[in-house]
């Protein structure tokens, strides 16, 4: 499962069986100021039989990691620990302004090519599918 974690949302994708093709699946929005909503992340991974899970990680432009990542971090390892399957970290530099020209190229009302729940999903399939072409350094 790829994962696009924002303080605001966060996107979903999953593979197909075959581990080729990456798909947007869903976007959870986030309650200020509450923890990270791992119950209902585990409650998805379960029902789409996880086996792995794939995290966008938010470096600098420079590639250095920063705070924003270490929270990335703790919440990818918990949710791993939680559902007992490997994490895999991603640079997710400019994934949400690819989504965004994806979407875009697809023809959408603006509303929907606006709509950010869209655009963060999207993010989540381009980090997952990085990961299965062998671009994010495995």
């Amino acid at each position: 499962m790829g994962i696009d974690y924002g303080e605001r949302r966060i996107g979903l994708a999953v593979s197909d069986p075959t581990g080729v093709l990456a798909t947007p699946i869903d976007t959870i929005i986030r309650r200020k100021g509450k923890r990270p909503p791992l119950a209902r992340m585990e409650r998805v991974a379960r029902e789409r039989e996880v086996e792995m899970l794939v995290v966008g990680l938010p470096l600098t432009l420079e590639g250095q990691e920063n705070e924003w990542c270490e929270e990335v971090r703790a919440f990818g390892d918990a949710l791993a620990m939680r559902l007992e399957v490997p994490v895999a970290y991603v640079d997710e530099r400019f994934t949400s302004v690819r989504a965004e020209q994806a979407i875009r190229s697809i023809g959408l009302s603006k509303r929907d090519r606006e709509d950010k729940a869209r655009v963060d999903a999207a993010a989540a399939a381009i980090i997952l599918q990085s990961w299965l072409d062998g671009d994010a350094g495995r």
